[in-house]
């Protein structure tokens, strides 16, 4: 073992990274997905999942406007989709548009759950707290999504 710069070691262990997206409402009442690596569960009762986003994000502007998220667990075939989720800015992209995402409209405030993910969980910001650059928004889950075997999404 010998000491090294942070940035050092980090390279070292944090691939592969997982990967999630959060969904956000624009001001206008559109939406927005960005691509996190920072994300948990902090939470089982009530269960609750914490996403960390930059203050240099537009996402962080949508979230301080309209404290809701959901927190998409993509499935292996939304790979491009994360990668342009996480390259482009919402603030003059439509990324629902761009990508072709299909979605339903989710039970708490109408935030799209996508339909290709594996998971999605609705979620209100109890709490956040600033962690340096970046806002950890802690979120309360409301609603519960599964993709089936059969490809469809299910309401818990």
């Amino acid at each position: 073992m010998k000491t090294v710069d942070f940035s050092i070691a980090y390279n070292q262990v944090h691939r592969p990274s997982k990967v999630a997206l959060a969904v956000t409402q624009k001001h206008d009442g559109s939406y927005n997905l960005i691509t996190l690596e920072w994300f948990m569960r902090t939470s089982i009762r009530p269960p609750m999942f914490a996403i960390s986003v930059g203050h240099m994000r537009f996402s962080h502007k949508c979230l301080e406007a309209n404290p809701y998220f959901n927190l998409v667990f993509p499935s292996s075939d939304m790979k491009e989709l994360c990668m342009s989720a996480g390259s482009t800015t919402g603030a003059d992209t439509d990324k629902f548009e761009l990508n072709k995402v299909e979605f339903i409209q989710g039970k708490l405030k109408g935030l799209p759950v996508l339909t290709q993910a594996k998971a999605v969980f609705e979620c209100e910001v109890v709490t956040q707290v600033r962690s340096g650059d970046h806002t950890i928004y802690v979120g309360q889950v409301k609603h519960s999504w599964l993709k089936e075997e059969g490809g469809v999404l299910v309401f818990n």
